[in-house]
C-alpha cells in the first residue's frame, strides 16, 4: 500500500489531525483489527479534534487576556459569603470531569 502519498496527500489538503493519526494508526499493529469502519471514525474524530485545539488556540491568541487564569489556581481554602441569592458552586470549579481545563 502507497502510505507515504497518501500521508502527503493528507498534509496537502490541510487535514493535518487526520495525517497524525493516519500516521499513528500504521504503527500501532492492534489497530489493524479493528474494522474500517472504527479506523476511519478515529481518523475523522482526530481531525475534528485538532481543528477545535487550532480554533481555540486561536481564539485565546486574539483575546489578548492580560493574565493567565485558570479556575484551578483558585484558592478554595479560604471561606466565602455569599451575597447574592445566586452564589457560585465549588463543585463547578472542582469539577467532576477530573482533568485539568487550563494548561
Amino acid at each position: 500500500m502507497l502510505n507515504h502519498p497518501t500521508h502527503e496527500r493528507l498534509i496537502e489538503l490541510g487535514l493535518s489531525g487526520m495525517a497524525k493519526a493516519f500516521e499513528e494508526q500504521r504503527r500501532s499493529p492492534d489497530l489493524e483489527a479493528l474494522p474500517f469502519e472504527d479506523r476511519i471514525r478515529l481518523l475523522v474524530d482526530r481531525e475534528a479534534a485538532e481543528r477545535d485545539t487550532r480554533r481555540l488556540t486561536t481564539r485565546l491568541k486574539l483575546a489578548a487576556l492580560r493574565q493567565n487564569a485558570c479556575v484551578e489556581d483558585v484558592d478554595l481554602r479560604t471561606p466565602r459569603v455569599s451575597t447574592g441569592p445566586s452564589s457560585p458552586s465549588s463543585s463547578v470549579a472542582t469539577g467532576s470531569i477530573g482533568t485539568r481545563i487550563c494548561s
